[in-house]
């Protein structure tokens, strides 16, 4: 589903324009990005978590040369999956 199928999708569901329904869609994606950047947790019921976590440092190999590198810790984005969620995939 590309950003304008969701974005129809949310205009229909709601009974919003298609301008709103982007607008709104947005707006979310702003509050989660910002909560996030923030550290916080960020729970939707019925959808999921998105949590930040560290990935560590570790070692890697340059596939060219072969040589060993050392890839630095960093942050990712992490998403847990609702258990109504998973269970209406099945």
């Amino acid at each position: 589903m590309t950003k304008a199928e969701l974005v129809s999708a949310i205009a229909k569901g709601a009974g919003i324009t298609k301008k709103q329904a982007d607008a709104a869609l947005k707006s979310a994606i702003q509050a989660v990005s910002g909560a996030l950047k923030k550290g916080e947790r960020v729970a939707v019921p019925g959808f999921g978590i998105f949590t930040v976590r560290t990935r560590a440092e570790r070692k890697g190999r340059n596939p060219r040369t072969g040589a060993e590198i050392k890839i630095p810790a960093r942050k990712v984005v992490t998403f847990r999956p609702a258990k109504e969620l998973r269970e209406s995939v099945k």
